[in-house]
């Protein structure tokens, strides 16, 4: 039977804050050097989500992370274990609709990462069971780029996802406010795009994680 990993292990108690790619990195110089500066803020998780770019480049983008933060910035791939390999880094983030949770697990055996996207609480109860080490639940908060999944479920929601059992982390409309109210009803913490941009700008945000109860 696979289970998934303790998140209470020191593989994954630090993977609190998870940056998520823009979809428009298209130097590993840049990325490379944008990757550094997270890992420098204190930022734990790295998610490159490029969903147009050439698997070389995807590639490339891994490859640069593990070398700029190999110890600090535990990076994932969305959708593609074989470049996570390939790349030597620590896993892959599974969308809700692609590969099975415990395929991935086949795939990178129990020391790499496998998280999953969730829309739903119950989403994110399977997921865990099913051997996931960490999911993303959202949109908390309205965001466009989610609108096709309907209305928010809001914090109510995400304190369901909790409290269903498993390491959560808050997505969707993530601010600097509003990484404090998802903490509060429980999350382990936040994933985003936009909130990471300026890396140098998260530091309060780093500063709330490491003082959070876990």
């Amino acid at each position: 039977e696979i289970r998934p990993r303790d998140w209470s292990s020191d593989v994954c108690s630090s993977d609190l804050l998870l940056a998520i790619t823009d979809g428009r990195q298209r130097h590993a110089g840049a990325f490379g050097r944008w990757a550094e500066a997270l890992a420098a803020a204190g930022v734990d998780g790295l998610q490159i989500r490029e969903k147009g770019a050439a698997d070389r480049l995807v590639l490339e983008l891994a490859e640069r992370a593990r070398t700029v933060a190999p110890e600090t910035l535990r990076t994932v791939v969305n959708a593609r274990a074989d470049i996570a390999l390939a790349a030597g880094i620590a896993g892959v983030h599974l969308p809700a609709s692609g590969v099975s949770v415990r395929a991935a697990r086949s795939r990178l055996g129990f020391e790499g990462l496998v998280g999953l996207s969730t829309h739903h609480p119950r989403e994110a109860e399977r997921a865990v069971d099913d051997g996931a080490d960490y999911v993303t639940f959202g949109p908390v908060y309205p965001t466009p780029s989610k609108e096709r999944y309907g209305p928010p479920p809001g914090l109510p929601g995400l304190a369901e996802a909790v409290a269903l059992g498993g390491p959560v982390l808050a997505l969707g409309g993530i601010t600097m406010e509003r990484a404090a109210e998802c903490l509060e009803v429980g999350a382990y913490g936040v994933a985003a795009i936009r909130l990471f941009t300026r890396p140098e700008a998260v530091t309060p945000l780093v500063e709330l994680m490491e003082g959070a109860p876990r």
